[in-house]
């Protein structure tokens, strides 16, 4: 890269960030207060886990769709804006309480639309956080970062907003929080690679996803999340039954963000020290101890604490080298569906799953059952992550 190409690359990083901070400042709102104003509109705890799973729902299609056909015609950024307003427009139908079913069609409507825009985005993006062709580190964290400082803001103005006013406004802050991702999308450079035509063979994902590495990387991507379900989706209701403000609520979710701004900010220092599948094993265990902390000591704010700080290494370091795996196992034209498996097998499969087996259980067995299953879970996820250790690293394996 020359000097004159470097200024321009970071350049059009910049729109990238915008986008990060805006999308990821919707869903500093929406994911952890929607169960909680589902629950002040008088739903159950069965019915709040249905409706929050409709967005893991949506990343069992949307994901792929999009990235096969942004793969298909190059225009990424034009999917993308489309994709924002037609959320924008969705979310209106939030104003009108016409019972379970319209709900589920309008986050229906929505979450097709918005699920697949971080993997599109990164997609997108690739080639501007890459440096000779290998996955750059610390200018991807860099940009990540911002969407981190976007779900900081949102969760603790959200939280302080909705503990003063009540819940009533949540349709306003989804409007106005998408409207700052639809504004974002339009300031992104015009970029368009090289469609690819009827004629042309397109690159096959199917010989990638028939290497055994690439199968247990998508087994633990699959557990993993899986167990982070129980936070995305029953945290908050978990603290509220505890008897947490949602001033303190907010206040948890933001410890977890500001340890992953902390990562992603520096990741370039701490990625080198492991190899990536070792980091994949190290995020693994440490979910194992996320996750009994939280369905063992959460009455113990201390130890809720550093749960939460642990969200740095399960979810952060995790997120960082799945992507850099992604973008090593799916090149070049292969980017987009292969940022899309992960958003499907990653987040769609074990959201639907775990909204909806976590529902069962809490209402069953009490919202701390949700996360003494995550352990559990964790340790398959942990199990896998070194399964793919081990292809990478052979001779390591059998020396130990």
């Amino acid at each position: 890269m020359t000097d004159s190409a470097a200024p321009a690359r970071r350049q059009h990083l910049v729109p990238f960030a915008a986008l990060s901070a805006s999308y990821f400042a919707h869903i500093g709102f929406f994911n952890p207060y929607l169960p909680l104003w589902l629950k002040d509109l008088g739903f159950g705890l069965f019915a709040i886990s249905l409706l929050t799973s409709v967005q893991a729902a949506t990343r069992l299609f949307a994901p792929y769709a999009w990235g096969a056909l942004s793969d298909h015609t190059g225009e990424r950024v034009k999917l993308l804006r489309w994709g924002a307003g037609v959320a924008l427009l969705a979310s209106l139908g939030l104003w009108f309480d016409f019972g379970i079913w319209w709900l589920a069609a309008v986050l229906l409507v929505m979450f097709t639309h918005t699920s697949s825009m971080m993997s599109m985005s990164e997609a997108a993006m690739a080639h501007l956080v890459s440096s000779g062709g290998a996955f750059d580190a610390r200018r991807y964290g860099r940009v990540r970062l911002w969407g981190s400082v976007g779900f900081l803001a949102t969760v603790l103005l959200a939280g302080a907003w909705f503990q003063q006013f009540g819940m009533a406004h949540f349709p306003a802050w989804t409007a106005l929080t998408l409207l700052a991702v639809m504004v974002s999308v339009w300031l992104l450079p015009d970029l368009k690679e090289e469609a690819v035509h009827g004629h042309e063979v397109k690159p096959a994902v199917w010989p990638v996803l028939r290497q055994r590495p690439v199968q247990w990387l998508f087994a633990s991507m699959f557990f993993h999340v899986l167990s982070h379900m129980g936070i995305y989706v029953f945290f908050s209701l978990y603290l509220d039954a505890l008897g947490y403000s949602k001033t303190m609520i907010g206040l948890l979710w933001a410890v977890s963000v500001l340890v992953e701004v902390g990562w992603f900010f520096t990741q370039s220092r701490w990625l080198p020290l492991l190899s990536l599948t070792g980091w994949l094993v190290l995020c693994g265990a440490a979910t194992v101890l996320r996750m009994g902390l939280t369905a063992t000591s959460a009455s113990v704010l201390s130890l809720l604490v550093l749960a939460q700080v642990l969200h740095a290494i399960t979810f952060a370091a995790h997120h960082s080298v799945c992507i850099a795996l992604l973008s090593h196992h799916f090149p070049g034209r292969l980017r987009g569906r292969g940022q899309a498996l992960y958003t499907v097998i990653g987040y769609g499969f074990p959201g639907v799953l775990g909204g909806l087996a976590g529902g069962v259980l809490s209402e069953n067995y009490g919202l701390a059952s949700v996360f003494i299953a995550t352990v559990a879970t964790s340790l398959i996820a942990t199990a896998c992550a070194f399964r793919v250790w081990r292809l990478q690293h052979p001779a390591t394996s059998a020396r130990g």
